[in-house]
């Protein structure tokens, strides 16, 4: 009897995990959970903002707080779900009290905790400054990152570029103190209010270098403008890195979450199967991006086949002579565009908003420079499609579409 309950309770325990951390993918009771909790976080965000408005706040005064008693309730049991569940989680699975402890580290959890904690803490010190309190309350707002992929990408890629947001914090610092220290040798004496010691000056270069320029300090000789001027320019070049660095991080990571698709669309083509997941990962690396809207064309008949293409998402046509062929995500064409210097006898358009990943043949010959092994694999891909058409899609793509869209309209 003590087993059966021990596995009827973990049982209990993994449907509710799957349902919390699950969201959409737990099913029915998970899409209602997440946006459930979604919509009381955006709630709480709007009644925060509502209760600072007096005429507001004296017309409901209960209601915000039932309100807000009844979000505490539910974050709370939201938060002890989750860390009753923990064990559930594989890396958290080292003990159930400290499996459970660190994942109460987690940085969402953490947020979570915070998230509630101050209603606690008003209930039980009520002579606590209640100001601060509501401040930390607009914590909720960070809990919508949990259901929210671009947000958690954003705080990944922040994390990840740490060093190198930290090193451009400092460039701007001494960038500070060298602006202030120079503007305090060439304007301290004409204006020893805001110039006279280099802590005074700092404010003012602090203000110049992020651009924000309030005017409230401004030099007064030529040569304190020439400072400024040159302060100015060093502050736009400076603001700009953080901002490249966190883009070119986001796109990196976004990159690196297509990547098991991308490898297993170019496994799956004849000519590169076999071959090592690093020459498979250099091949990837030459691989560019390209967005079709719907309608748009991707080659045109009688252009020269130059590259070959991969579906990540949406659907393309290829219109021939006696046919058209579809090809949706996952599916590869124009891979002849390596094997022959010819032009295209169809045109290939967007049935649908497309992301496609293009192989262009120059990038191919570079590599067949560096592997033997491709180029052999080449001549022999070559020998074997005689009936292959010359605008740079297999006679056995266009069967196989042909047969798939069949057994699609059988079915």
């Amino acid at each position: 009897m003590r087993k059966t309950g021990a596995a009827r309770e973990a049982t209990i325990r993994r449907h509710i995990y799957f349902a919390l951390e699950g969201g959409r993918a737990g099913g029915f009771v998970g899409s209602v959970i997440e946006f459930g909790l979604i919509g009381l976080i955006i709630a709480n965000v709007i009644a925060f903002t509502l209760q600072s408005e007096p005429p507001v706040r004296r017309a409901f005064p209960e209601f915000f707080i039932e309100f807000e008693g009844v979000s505490i309730a539910v974050f709370t049991i939201e938060y002890l779900a989750r860390l009753w569940c923990a064990p559930e989680d594989p890396l958290f699975r080292g003990g159930a009290f400290l499996g459970r402890v660190r994942f109460a580290l987690r940085p969402m959890m953490l947020i979570d905790f915070l998230a509630i904690a101050p209603g606690y803490v008003a209930f039980f010190i009520p002579f606590i400054d209640l100001r601060f309190l509501r401040l930390i309350r607009l914590l909720r707002l960070l809990k919508i990152a949990r259901y929210s992929p671009a947000l958690s990408t954003l705080a990944q890629v922040i994390v990840d570029e740490r060093r190198a947001l930290v090193g451009t914090l400092l460039l701007e610092l001494c960038a500070m103190v060298f602006a202030a220290a120079t503007m305090h040798a060439v304007e301290g004496h004409v204006m020893p209010q805001a110039f006279g010691t280099i802590p005074d000056a700092m404010w003012w270069a602090l203000e110049t270098l992020t651009t924000v320029g309030y005017g409230d300090v401004v030099p007064v000789t030529g040569l304190g403008r020439v400072v400024a001027g040159v302060t100015m320019i060093v502050g736009v070049g400076l603001l700009a890195l953080p901002v490249g660095i966190v883009a070119t991080g986001f796109v990196n990571t976004i990159h690196r979450r297509d990547f098991v698709v991308t490898f297993a669309m170019l496994s799956r083509v004849p000519l590169f199967q076999g071959f090592s997941a690093s020459l498979l990962s250099e091949i990837m690396g030459l691989l560019r991006a390209q967005s079709v809207a719907a309608g748009g064309i991707i080659s045109a008949r009688g252009e020269r086949a130059a590259a070959m293409y991969f579906v990540v998402s949406g659907e393309v046509e290829v219109e021939l002579e006696d046919k058209h062929v579809e090809f949706s995500a996952g599916d590869f064409f124009g891979e002849l565009a390596l094997l022959h210097d010819t032009m295209r006898s169809a045109s290939v358009i967007a049935r649908s908003p497309t992301r496609l990943l293009s192989l262009s043949a120059e990038d191919f010959a570079s590599l067949m420079q560096k592997h033997p092994a491709l180029e052999q694999r080449l001549k022999q891909t070559a020998a074997l499609k005689p009936f292959a058409h010359d605008d740079g899609i297999t006679q056995s793509e266009i069967n196989a579409a042909g047969v798939a869209r069949d057994d699609a309209r059988t079915e």
